[in-house]
């Protein structure tokens, strides 16, 4: 798994690439905590590049999700490839996370 981010306006877009799994979620939780330490509040996760995601990489995007709304922050998701997105909509998490079709269209949302 590779993570970049970039600044855009008052968000924070975290783009990764590869698998989110129980091997890599812990990365994946520890750098969004650490942005969200920082004061970060708002993020769209550019999924576009995600080829797959667990249970174990959910679980980091909810855990995630919860750390924002301590702080009146808030998650989008955008770009989820096919397989990616059947896992969002089956857990149920599309239903709590918006998902867009771009990171630009969920930054017009914001």
């Amino acid at each position: 798994m590779e993570i970049s981010r970039r600044k855009e306006k008052n968000t924070v877009v975290v783009s990764v690439t590869g698998r989110l799994d129980a091997v890599t979620s812990p990365d994946f939780e520890k750098e969004l905590t650490g942005l969200i330490a920082q004061g970060e509040t708002l993020f769209v996760l550019d999924f576009g590049k995600l080829d797959y995601i667990s249970s174990a990489g959910l679980r980091s995007v909810l855990a995630t999700t919860k750390r924002l709304k301590e702080k009146q922050g808030k998650l989008f998701l955008a770009t989820l490839k096919d397989v990616v997105k059947e896992v969002f909509e089956i857990s149920g998490f599309s239903a709590i996370i918006p998902i867009y079709e771009s990171p630009d269209l969920a930054l017009s949302k914001i």
